[in-house]
């Protein structure tokens, strides 16, 4: 771990991760009404994906020469979930590049963006994370072409990613059908885990790899698996986007919570009440549209866990990862957990 005499950088910052994202309730009210018309005045182009459904990226697709291709564009970014400030630009870097990788892209140039109290944290970490954030990249096969660099009392780090994706092989929230199973490619509890990391210093190499491996494989097993419909898992937790995505779809979800992959040492960690309030505020979230059945407390908080560069909910069969639930026809309530 690269630290600068003790310091730890989790630290100086609020929240985690995504766990410090605005609560999903409270965003959509912001950007409500905000939707525009499918095409910006004067131009050729065509949006595919926008703001309308809250997918993961956005999407446009190019006319002329360049008509069978569409160019993919999101940006993500966060404060510190690790202390190892290389590990952070790692887990950083890849939960912006899974936007691309969720909606069937393929990214090709990112640049950073970072915030940085330039008078309490040596430079020396800063660069750190830059340069966990330019090896993964390298791993994605992306460009990163510099960035933007303000002076905040907070760190904060992330990308914003430019991709490409073939416009008639998209990955989208909004085309879900009864009957098609869900599939969830990395294991929950990421959130908790970073939220002891966070309050006791202990270090989860395990949970550290898993948010810092991409999910470009995961996405072109789906692409080749025929599947239409996905979404990433990060900050509203499982059951948060996959209430996104069925609502998006006009469907219901069920969810066998017993089929659901969770990280070793996560369940613990929730019984030693290392649950952060971005949890908490996702099952607030998702509670009025959700039939827990006999699910535990222990269980439903882990379902709604705010996770970092969490994996790819699918739905579609992906080999070697779980199939946790199925899509169904909507009912009384959006999702089922049973």
């Amino acid at each position: 771990m690269t630290t600068i005499q003790g310091q730890r950088l989790t630290q100086y910052a609020h929240g985690g991760g995504c766990a410090c994202k605005i609560p999903p309730g409270e965003l959509e009210e912001v950007v409500a009404g905000l939707v525009p018309g499918p095409d910006a005045p004067g131009s050729p182009n065509e949006l595919l994906i926008g703001l309308d459904t809250g997918d993961d990226a956005a999407v446009v697709r190019l006319t002329g020469p360049a008509h069978g291709t569409a160019v993919v564009a999101t940006a993500d970014f966060f404060t510190p979930v690790v202390d190892d400030p290389y590990d952070w630009g790692r887990i950083a870097a890849a939960n912006a590049l899974s936007d691309v990788y969720a909606v069937g892209g393929r990214p090709l140039v990112a640049v950073n963006l970072l915030a940085w109290p330039r008078d309490v944290l040596p430079f020396e970490l800063a660069r750190e994370v830059l340069r966990g954030g330019l090896d993964v990249a390298a791993q994605a096969g992306c460009h990163v072409g510099g960035g933007h660099s303000v002076d905040d009392p907070e760190p904060k780090y992330g990308m914003a990613v430019t991709g490409v994706a073939d416009p008639d092989l998209l990955l989208r929230n909004d085309t879900g059908r009864p009957g098609m199973p869900l599939s969830l490619t990395k294991p929950l509890g990421l959130g908790v885990l970073n939220n002891r990391h966070k309050a006791t210093g202990e270090v989860f190499g395990h949970a550290v790899e898993v948010m810092a491996a991409l999910n470009r494989d995961a996405s072109a097993a789906a692409l080749d698996a025929g599947a239409v419909c996905a979404t990433d898992v990060t900050g509203f937790g499982l059951l948060g986007h996959l209430y996104k995505l069925a609502r998006a779809s006009g469907v219901g979800a069920v969810v066998d919570a017993a089929a659901v992959p969770y990280l070793d040492g996560a369940r613990q960690a929730v019984r030693d009440g290392f649950v952060s309030g971005g949890t908490r505020r996702n099952l607030e979230w998702v509670a009025p549209h959700t039939d827990f059945g006999s699910a535990d407390e222990e269980t439903r908080l882990l379902l709604a866990d705010a996770q970092t560069s969490g994996g790819l909910l699918v739905a579609g069969e992906i080999p070697g990862a779980p199939v946790i639930g199925e899509l169904v026809p909507a009912g009384e309530h959006t999702l089922l957990v049973r």
